[in-house]
C-alpha cells in the first residue's frame, strides 16, 4: 500500500472525478477491519487511539488506550470468544451503553465472528427476536453497576445463549456485585474472563474482505426487527471514503457520543480515524442523552482540541444555546450533521453561535453508513451532499426503476461497494447466516425508500421520503410498532402512525385510528394505551386522533402521505397559534413530499417565518381558499 494511491486530493466536489479515475482495488485498501486495526497499531503503537470519559462531571479523568494497546486487548478479548466457541460465520450481540470496554470488544466480535450490536432501550421481546436472528449464543452486556435498566433485561433473554460477559465502569474500585447463576449459562465479566488470553495475535481464522462483519438492526416499516448484514470490505470501503476527507490530517481528534449500535458511531468515530491515526474522545455512557455534557461541552472542546464532532440535528440546536464563555474553540473546523433534515433555524443559530459550518451528510444503515457528504468550503443550499467516491446514486421512477434525469424527482437508489449483503432472516442447515435482500436490492441496487432529484454534479436533494419510516432525533421507529398496539385496543380497527415535524427532534410520532360503531373511549386514553404498549418509550405517540376512515390510495392501500400532511398542518397551526398568530394553515402533497401553505395576517410574514424556520419542512405562502381538513 502506497500513501501516495491511498491518499488523493479530496477537499471539494470537483475532485471526484480524479479521485475515481483510479479504480477503489487499485488503492491497497485493508482486508478487514482487524487488517486496519493492525496497520494503525503498527503504524502509530503509541499514539493515544482512544479517550474515554466516565461521564461529563469527570470528563478530565478519561481512560485511554494508545494504538498498541487497543489491538493487544482486542486479541485478548477475541481469543476468549474464540475459546468460548465463536467462529467466523457466529455473531456475538453487544447490548451496553458505550464505555471503555465495548469499543475494543465491538472489534473483537467482528475479528472472532460477526458483531451484533443491540439497543437496550428495545423491549425484551424485540431484542430476543434479533438474537435468535442472528443466531448470537455470547451476549456481551452491560453489567448491574454499568446500567442497571440494561442488566435487567439480561434473564430474559438467555434461552438460547452459551454464555454472558458482562461489562463495569471503567471507575468501578469496589469488589463487583455478584452475578446471578442463569440456568446454566456462564457468566462472567470480561475483563476477568480474558485476563489470561493471548495479547499477541489472534488464535482463530482472521476474516477476508467478503467475510461478514456486523449485523445492525434497522427501523424498518414492516414490524420485524431487520439485520442488516455488512461485510468487512464494505465498512472498510466506507471508513476510507470518510477518512478520505482531506481537511482532517493525523493530528485530527475526534469527538465521538453516539452508541455503539449506531452505524455513524462505529463507522465514523471508530474505523475512519484508524486510518490516519487519529485519536477519538468518547463521551461517557449517555452521550449526547446526558444533559450534563452540554455544560461542559465547550471546556471538554478547547482541552482535548476537538476537531471534528457527528450529531443529530438536536444537538447542535441545545449546544446553539449554551455560551461558549472563554474557551478557546478553533480546533473544531468539522461539525458533521445527519440521520434527519437539518432545519434552517438550527443551522443558523449554530454556525452563529460558534462560527463553525454545520457539514450535512446522508446515509442509512442498508448503505453501510455514509452515501453523500457536503463540503464547508462549497455550499451547495438544498442538499444533503455530493456522493461519496465510488458510489453509484440515481433517482428511479418508483415503479419502473428507469432512470431519470438531473433534476427530476424519483425514488432515490445506490450502487457500489458499500451496499449491504442483505437481511439476516435465519440460518440455514449448517449455522450460517441466510440472507435475503427482501425487496431492497434490486440488480445490486438499494432502495434507500427515499425521493430525491440529483443535480449534474451528483449531489442529493432530498424531497421526502417514500418509506414510512418516522425518524425522532436520529432514532428510528417502526410505525408499524405503534400500530400494532393501537390495534391490540378492543376498541380500534384501524391505525396509522406517522412523523410529525418537531423542532427539537426533527419529527415525534403521532397517530391516527378508527374506532368500532358505538366504541366509547377518548384520544387521550387511547394515547394512554399505546404508551403502555410500544416497545419502547421513544415510539409512544404523542397524540391519538379518531378519524371516520384512515385514507386510502385508488386501489385500496393505505395513504400515509395524507397522514403525514394532516400531521404536518396541525403542527404548524399549533405552533403559530401558540405565538400569537392567527394565521389559515393548508398542506398538500407535491413531489412526494408535504408543502404547507400559511395565509398570514398583516404584518406578521417576518414573526411567522421566524417560527416555521424552527422546523425542516418546505413551506410558502398562500391566500388561495383552505383545503379540505381531515375528520
Amino acid at each position: 500500500m502506497t500513501e501516495d494511491l491511498l491518499w488523493p486530493r479530496y477537499r471539494g466536489p470537483d475532485d471526484l472525478p480524479s479521485v475515481e479515475a483510479i479504480p477503489l482495488e487499485a488503492r491497497g485498501l485493508p482486508g478487514s477491519t482487524y487488517d486496519l486495526l493492525v496497520r494503525a497499531a503498527s503504524t502509530w503503537p503509541d499514539r493515544t487511539a482512544l479517550t474515554v470519559l466516565p461521564d461529563a462531571a469527570q470528563w478530565r479523568g478519561p481512560a485511554q488506550l494508545t494504538f498498541a494497546r487497543l489491538l493487544d486487548r482486542v486479541h485478548r478479548y477475541a481469543n476468549l470468544l474464540h475459546r468460548l466457541g465463536v467462529r467466523r460465520g457466529d455473531a456475538v450481540a453487544l447490548m451496553s451503553p458505550n464505555c471503555a470496554e465495548l469499543i475494543p470488544a465491538t472489534l473483537a466480535a467482528q475479528l472472532a465472528g460477526i458483531a451484533a450490536p443491540l439497543n437496550g432501550a428495545l423491549a425484551p421481546g424485540h431484542l430476543g427476536e434479533l438474537l435468535r436472528r442472528s443466531g448470537a449464543r455470547v451476549l456481551i452486556a452491560a453489567g448491574p453497576e454499568l446500567a442497571p435498566e440494561v442488566w435487567a433485561k439480561v434473564p430474559e433473554l438467555t434461552g438460547a445463549l452459551d454464555a454472558v460477559l458482562v461489562l463495569r465502569p471503567r471507575e468501578a474500585q469496589a469488589p463487583s456485585v455478584p452475578l446471578p447463576r442463569l440456568g446454566g449459562v456462564l457468566v462472567g465479566e470480561l475483563a476477568e474472563l480474558s485476563r489470561g488470553d493471548d495479547a499477541s495475535g489472534f488464535a482463530g481464522e482472521t476474516p477476508a474482505a467478503g467475510d461478514l462483519a456486523a449485523f445492525f438492526h434497522t427501523g424498518g416499516t414492516t414490524g420485524t426487527p431487520k439485520l442488516a448484514a455488512h461485510t468487512h470490505a464494505g465498512e472498510v470501503a466506507n471508513a476510507w471514503m470518510i477518512a478520505a476527507n482531506a481537511m482532517l490530517d493525523g493530528d485530527a481528534v475526534v469527538f465521538a457520543a453516539l452508541p455503539l449500535f449506531h452505524v455513524n458511531a462505529l463507522v465514523v468515530t471508530l474505523l475512519a480515524p484508524l486510518f490516519k491515526g487519529q485519536q477519538v474522545v468518547w463521551a461517557g455512557p449517555l452521550g449526547y442523552r446526558e444533559p450534563a455534557l452540554y455544560g461542559e461541552f465547550w471546556s471538554i472542546v478547547e482541552h482535548y482540541g476537538i476537531t471534528a464532532m457527528s450529531a443529530v440535528p438536536t444537538v447542535y440546536q441545545v449546544l446553539a444555546r449554551y455560551a461558549v464563555g472563554a474557551a478557546d474553540i478553533s480546533s473544531l473546523r468539522h461539525a458533521m450533521v445527519g440521520a434527519s433534515p437539518l432545519p434552517d433555524a438550527v443551522r443558523t443559530a449554530f454556525e452563529a453561535h460558534t462560527g463553525v459550518t454545520l457539514v450535512e451528510g446522508y446515509g442509512l444503515t442498508e448503505a453501510t453508513c455514509a452515501s453523500a457528504r457536503s463540503f464547508p468550503d462549497a455550499p451547495r443550499p438544498g442538499a444533503v451532499g455530493q456522493r461519496m467516491p465510488y458510489q453509484h446514486v440515481k433517482a428511479v421512477h418508483p415503479d419502473s426503476w428507469t432512470e431519470l434525469p438531473a433534476g427530476q424527482t424519483g425514488l432515490l437508489v445506490i450502487g457500489g461497494p458499500t451496499v449491504f449483503a442483505g437481511y439476516v432472516t435465519g440460518r440455514d442447515d449448517r449455522g450460517r447466516p441466510v440472507l435475503d435482500g427482501l425487496g431492497k436490492l434490486v440488480d445490486g441496487w438499494l432502495d434507500t425508500g427515499d425521493l430525491a432529484r440529483l443535480d449534474s454534479d451528483g449531489f442529493v436533494h432530498l424531497a421526502g421520503r417514500a418509506k414510512d419510516l418516522i425518524i425522532r432525533g436520529g432514532h428510528n421507529i417502526d410505525p408499524a410498532a405503534i400500530e400494532d398496539a393501537l390495534l391490540a385496543h378492543p376498541h380500534v380497527t384501524g391505525a396509522g402512525a406517522v412523523g410529525r415535524p418537531d423542532p427539537h427532534a426533527g419529527e415525534v410520532p403521532v397517530a391516527y385510528v378508527t374506532l368500532a360503531p358505538e366504541a366509547d373511549v377518548s384520544e387521550d386514553e387511547l394515547r394512554r394505551w399505546a404508551a403502555e404498549h410500544v416497545p419502547e418509550a421513544a415510539a409512544a405517540p404523542k397524540t391519538v386522533t379518531v378519524l371516520t376512515a384512515l385514507p386510502v390510495t385508488d386501489v385500496g392501500k393505505p395513504y400515509k402521505l395524507a397522514l403525514r400532511a394532516d400531521a404536518t398542518r396541525r403542527a404548524v397551526a399549533e405552533a403559530l397559534a401558540g405565538h400569537g398568530h392567527d394565521s389559515h394553515v393548508d398542506a398538500a402533497i407535491e413531489d412526494g413530499s408535504v408543502l404547507v401553505s400559511v395565509t398570514p395576517g398583516t404584518g406578521e410574514r417576518e414573526a411567522i417565518s421566524a417560527v416555521l424556520d424552527q422546523y425542516a419542512l418546505r413551506w410558502t405562502w398562500s391566500r388561495t381558499t383552505p383545503g379540505p381538513v381531515m375528520s
